[in-house]
Order: C-alpha cells, then structure tokens, then sequence
C-alpha cells in the first residue's frame, strides 16, 4: 500500500497538529508534530498492546477500536484498522463544563 493510501483523510482531519501510522514494524507515514516521531510511536503502540489485554469473556470481538488520550493542550486519537495504528494529534478545545 503507497504512503499516499494510508494517509488519505488524514491531512483533513480538522485542528489536526500531525499524525502517524504505525504497524508492528514500525512507521510506516508521519507528518506534522509527529514527524519521524519514533518514541511517541513506541509509547501509543504499548498502549494499544495493553489495551488488546483487555476482553469481555465471550467476546469475539476485538477490545476497542478506537482510543483517545486527552491532555490539557491536545488530544491523541487513535485507530486501529487491519494491522495498523492510525494516530492523529489534535487542539484540544476544552469547553467549561455546563452548570444547571
């Protein structure tokens, strides 16, 4: 699969900041704040690892699809399709919460 069919939409992705795409050998495409990225790489491939840990008994299906991992300033959201990791880092527009 070419570089440009794997990150296809990714660059559209509205207040996307950089985003990879990851397999179990490595990445395979970055861009952005995530460019060449290796150790964020490493760190959101062990988090997808863990989660796989992670079934309901009986369940054939897979643990999660997709994962997001919220912090003050961005927003790192991941999906996992086939036998790759989609990660996109995104602004994290915070909104106050509502008080009725």
């Amino acid at each position: 699969m070419t570089t440009a069919a794997l990150t296809a939409g990714l660059e559209r992705i509205p207040d996307q900041l950089g985003y990879l795409v990851i397999s179990e050998d490595g990445v395979l495409a970055s861009a952005g704040e995530l460019e060449n990225d290796e150790h964020t790489a490493g760190v959101m491939m062990q988090m997808v690892r863990t989660a796989c840990r992670f079934r309901l008994p009986g369940s054939a299906e897979p643990a999660f699809k997709r994962m997001s991992v919220i912090l003050e300033d961005f927003v790192y959201a991941v999906t996992v399709s086939g036998q790759k990791v989609f990660v996109v880092k995104r602004q994290h527009n915070q909104q106050e919460p509502i008080s009725v």
